[in-house]
């Protein structure tokens, strides 16, 4: 055992599994800390907790251990402010984790807490907003939309192919047909695809719903019937252009037309879907990375696949879940309000 695993590590701001302010572990226990939880959720209670004790700060309370009386006073604070219910339940969470990392009681658990907590649940709690669907005719135009050559103003370089669209066009793609979360299509690897006659399989180790990636999820990429929106067409178009044999799968591009040596950051990926409805000429609002996932469930619907169908490419758990994607588009299926003759 190197004299590193042996040293100790605290909770310096910078450090992933830095929560709370005093925890001192070694680097073999931050290690294994670090893999418990997702890193988008570390971070995110990392930022949860410091907006709780500035707030202490401020009110002049203690943070750690927090009695009853500050936690009722730091709900009702966030609720006036108007945070969405699923914020407010994620500072509640991190509060939590703070004071379990110090082997503290959980203070969420109290009468007091849980009887102002499930009044704020009440009275704020509103629909979650949902992504709307991105899938044809629309996902053709805003595939048609990808350019596929670039120009410059200079006669001394010829027009080369324009691997932005390139990669949109992939990233549309795939996304739609895998419906896979934008984190997922961020976290994608070449080492991730595996050849088949009938297209590619994609493994993915760890998910939303598979946190340990004991057992890899696979999802399948058929070969298209039209060469445009062939999924495996525009992905080995993508990577043969932009020269990608090994790392990450999406990029980002520079403004030289160059492919970076990192990956997308989830967030680029919604951006990504926006631009390039944009650019078909369609209003973005209301469309994200979702869009892509959230098409592929209703778009499959419409045309007759089974919920359980479905459910084998999303890897949703529940196939309840599947009906708050369709919903909208099959109210008006066999309703007795369009038989009214009004």
């Amino acid at each position: 055992m190197t004299t590193g695993e042996h040293s100790p590590v605290s909770s310096s701001p910078t450090h992933p599994v830095a929560v709370v302010s005093g925890q001192t572990l070694t680097a073999a226990e931050a290690r294994y800390v670090d893999a418990a939880r997702a890193a988008n959720t570390v971070r995110g209670y990392r930022a949860d907790w410091t907006d709780f004790t500035t707030w202490c700060d401020t009110a002049g309370h203690t943070p750690l251990p927090a009695d009853p009386a500050t936690l009722t006073g730091y709900l009702t604070h966030l609720a006036a402010r108007g945070l969405k219910v699923g914020t407010i339940s994620r500072r509640l969470s991190a509060i939590t984790f703070a004071h379990t990392v110090h082997d503290l009681p959980d203070p969420t658990t109290g009468a007091r807490v849980l009887a102002v907590w499930e009044g704020i649940r009440r009275t704020h709690t509103t629909p979650p907003v949902q992504a709307l669907p991105l899938m044809p005719p629309l996902l053709h135009d805003v595939l048609d939309a990808c350019p596929a050559t670039r120009t410059w103003a200079s006669a001394d370089r010829d027009p080369e192919p324009d691997l932005a669209g390139l990669r949109d066009r992939a990233l549309l793609l795939i996304g739609f047909v895998t419906a896979l979360r934008r984190s997922e299509l961020a976290a994608l690897d070449v080492v991730h695809f595996a050849e088949h006659p009938r297209g590619l399989v994609l493994s993915i180790g760890r998910s939303k719903t598979n946190q340990t990636g004991a057992q890899p999820e696979l999802v399948v990429i058929p070969h298209g019937g039209h060469p445009r929106r062939c999924p495996v067409t525009a992905l080995r178009a993508w990577l043969d252009a932009a020269d990608i044999t090994t790392g990450p799968v999406f990029r980002p591009v520079s403004k030289g037309n160059h492919a970076l040596n990192r990956r997308l950051h989830p967030e680029s990926v919604n951006t990504l879907v926006r631009n390039a409805i944009r650019r078909a000429g369609a209003n973005p609002a209301g469309y994200s990375a979702h869009s892509l996932r959230a098409g592929f469930v209703t778009h499959a619907h419409l045309r007759g696949a089974s919920d359980r169908a479905i459910a084998h490419q999303t890897r949703h758990r529940s196939l309840a879940t599947l009906g708050t994607y369709v919903r909208i588009h099959t109210v008006w299926d066999d309703n007795a309000a369009t038989q009214l003759g009004l």
